[in-house]
């Protein structure tokens, strides 16, 4: 008799497996990360979209942008993924070319050749010359 007691009693503690388990729980934690997935693929998806609208036309890959729009609506989240992957173009790595003034291009200065006039180099002389002579004459009042 004690070991079929024994027995009765392990039964009525673990002898009805076939009982459902206990989720009441669990559903209430599955439904907080269910909202919480559904907040973070809305956010991803509305980013996708407009980073694909605001996007420069020159940057956009593949397919024309009213084609990624509507991938990335129809196909929540892989169309976000696919344009982040594929439909966006990288960014340039080189700098932009500055323009530069033709002053300060040396190609352009090395094109150029400088007009003589013959006069001018008798000018130039005669004008040295005369600075020359006020330089001498401002010397000669300094000294005084």
């Amino acid at each position: 008799m004690p070991g079929s007691v024994r027995l009765l009693r392990v039964w009525l503690r673990f002898g009805n497996a076939r009982r459902t388990p206990d989720f009441r729980g669990y559903s209430y934690c599955m439904a907080r990360v269910l909202l919480a997935l559904v907040i973070i693929v809305v956010a991803f998806t509305v980013y996708a979209l407009v980073d694909c609208l605001m996007l420069p036309k020159a940057r956009v890959k593949a397919l024309p942008r009213v084609a990624w729009f509507f991938i990335i609506l129809l196909f929540t989240p892989i169309g976000g993924i696919l344009w982040l992957l594929i439909g966006r173009g990288r960014r340039a790595t080189t700098p932009p070319v500055r323009a530069i003034g033709p002053d300060d291009d040396p190609d352009f200065l090395g094109t150029m050749r400088p007009i003589r006039d013959p006069n001018e180099d008798e000018r130039i002389r005669e004008l040295e010359k005369r600075l020359a002579e006020t330089d001498d004459e401002d010397n000669g009042r300094s000294e005084r």
